[in-house]
C-alpha cells in the first residue's frame, strides 16, 4: 500500500502542472486578445488614414468627391491586405 507522504507528493506535483497549465491558458487569452486588437486597428487606420490622405488631395485639386472615395477604396483594400498578412504570420508562429 502506498504511504500517505507519497500521496501527498504525487498530489503536490499534480497541482502545480495544473497551475502552470491555467497560467499558460490565461496568457494566451491575452496574447488572443492583444492581436485580435492589433488587427482591428490596423484595418481601421488604414481606412481612416486612405481618407484623410483623399480629403486633403481633393482640397488641392478641387476634385471633390472622386479622391476620396478613391482613398478610401485603396486605404479599405491595404487594411485587408495587412489583416491577412498578418493573420497568416500570427498562424505560422503557433
Amino acid at each position: 500500500m502506498t504511504e500517505p507522504k507519497d500521496f501527498k507528493t504525487r498530489l503536490e506535483i499534480a497541482k502545480s502542472k495544473i497551475k502552470k497549465q491555467v497560467e499558460s491558458d490565461l496568457k494566451k487569452n491575452g496574447t488572443f486578445m492583444g492581436s485580435a486588437f492589433k488587427l482591428g486597428t490596423e484595418l481601421v487606420a488604414a481606412v481612416a488614414i486612405g481618407t484623410i490622405i483623399g480629403f486633403i488631395l481633393d482640397g488641392w485639386f478641387d476634385t471633390k468627391p472622386w479622391l476620396i472615395i478613391i482613398f478610401f477604396f485603396l486605404g479599405t483594400a491595404a487594411g485587408i491586405l495587412n489583416v491577412i498578412r498578418t493573420a497568416n504570420r500570427m498562424q505560422k508562429e503557433d
